[in-house]
């Protein structure tokens, strides 16, 4: 039997075999490449994707970290966002205005570019015209000063506001100062007559409590007045008080305008002699000046005493004397060599004094001496030896008090003031008697500054 063979079923298992063993030519019939040109475009084409993928990625990351640790909205973020664009171009704008904007004064400062902006190149960084201008600023306005001062007072030099005469007399033995107001003379017009009402007012600094005035005189410019006021004042305190006479030109209508003033420091005159004489009439303080018065007035008014005699121990005068101990005999001596700047006790503007010196324990008087009198002198010089027995158990126990006094004839003696030395002492006091122990049958001579005495008068 002769078989036939089918050429399509032969042909099938070939094209199989054909696919299954030779898969790699078959690409070869595909399409042909691209050219160069579209494979450029493709390639920029997918970077430009790639990195606006990861511009957005990183945008979004940073968004949601700073939402997530500030706790903002969205919409809050995109407004902060919003508002820091139109910054930035706002600025840009200006600094492009700034640059190339129109020239109001001509040409000539054209193409001056970030010199124009920041000032003027290299002399900028210099400072060189930046501080020349300031320094020639502060000159200018120094000058303007001194010449605001000149004319300021030259207008206080010729502004002419009269004078006045007035008589001081204080009593020693009452405590009391006698002020005599008696005219006063070319004062200035205040009224529109040209004529004034004057009166004076009178008070002690810094207190200002008591206040006293003279009558008012009708329309003049030269009152006489011959008006007397007495201010007790203890001589103690006399020297740290200004005696203020206030002048003024009445007005029945409207506050009374002060004319001037004139101010007497009384510690620095001569209360030993009747004082009468003229005084020019200087300007009223100003509302600063007065409200520093008041203020100073108000905290002199508040001191204690004993800053007040802090104050005024200078003004007492100074003592010279030594001291010696012997611890084996028991024996404290005491030497008054001298004392000066004494105050004025007496009505002649010195003194009568001598020194007593008092022994204490517990604050029992001892034993009590006393130097000679030395007459009218405010710096006497004694060199007078004084013993004392006290046992070396005994001397950490006992103090002694050292007064200056002035002697009174008639009355009794007032004491100028006074030293207090031992363990319980302070300041240079307590030193000399420590220097004292630290230096047996040694003495030690120091000058003391005297302190206040409680007591205005003490027995004879």
């Amino acid at each position: 039997m002769v078989r036939i063979h089918d050429s399509t079923e032969d042909e099938a298992p070939d094209e199989d075999l054909t696919r299954e063993f030779a898969p790699e030519e078959m690409p070869m019939q595909t399409e042909p490449p691209p050219t160069t040109s579209t494979a450029t475009t493709t390639t920029k084409e997918t970077m430009k994707d790639i990195v606006l993928g990861k511009v957005i990625d990183v945008k979004d990351v940073v968004k949601a970290k700073v939402m997530k640790e500030t706790g903002m909205p969205e919409w809050a973020f995109v407004f902060l966002g919003i508002f820091a664009i139109i910054i930035v171009l706002l600025i840009a704008y200006l600094i492009i205005r700034k640059l190339f904007g129109k020239k109001r004064h001509g040409d000539k400062n054209k193409s001056k570019g970030f010199k124009d902006l920041f000032g003027k190149g290299s002399d900028l960084v210099a400072g060189k015209d930046i501080m020349g201008g300031f320094q020639q600023d502060m000159e200018e306005l120094e000058d303007n000063m001194e010449e605001n001062e000149k004319a300021q007072a030259g207008e206080k030099e010729t502004v002419k506001l009269g004078r006045i005469q007035y008589k001081l007399d204080y009593d020693f033995q009452q405590g009391q100062l006698s002020v005599t107001v008696i005219q006063a003379e070319d004062l200035p017009g205040m009224d529109m007559s040209g004529t004034s009402d004057p009166y004076v007012k009178l008070y002690l600094l810094p207190e200002k409590k008591k206040k006293v005035e003279t009558k008012v005189h009708r329309k003049t410019l030269n009152p006489v007045f011959n008006e007397t006021f007495i201010f007790k004042v203890a001589f103690n305190e006399i020297t740290a008080k200004t005696l203020v006479f206030a002048v003024y030109d009445f007005d029945r209508f409207s506050k009374h305008d002060q004319i001037g003033q004139v101010l007497i420091p009384l510690g620095k005159i001569d209360l030993g002699q009747v004082i009468e004489e003229w005084k020019d009439i200087a300007p009223p303080p100003d509302d600063k000046e007065a409200n520093f018065n008041q203020y100073r007035s108000n905290v002199f008014s508040h001191l204690t005493d004993d800053f007040v005699h802090i104050l005024l121990k200078k003004s007492l005068g100074d003592i010279c004397f030594s001291l010696r101990y012997v611890p084996t005999a028991g024996k404290l001596t005491v030497v008054i060599l001298e004392a000066k700047n004494l105050k004025k006790m007496d009505v002649g503007g010195l003194s009568d004094p001598y020194v007593k010196i008092v022994l204490m324990q517990g604050g029992k008087r001892l034993k009590k001496k006393k130097t000679s009198i030395k007459k009218c002198t405010l710096n006497p010089y004694y060199n007078e030896s004084f013993s004392f027995e006290v046992p070396f158990e005994q001397i950490q126990k006992v103090s002694l008090m050292i007064t200056v006094m002035d002697y009174d004839k008639l009355g009794s003696n007032d004491a100028i003031g006074r030293c207090l030395l031992g363990c319980n002492a302070t300041g240079a006091e307590l030193r000399h008697w420590m220097d004292m122990l630290a230096s047996p049958r040694r003495p030690i001579a120091q000058w003391h500054t005297l302190g206040p005495v409680e007591e205005e008068s003490e027995k004879k």
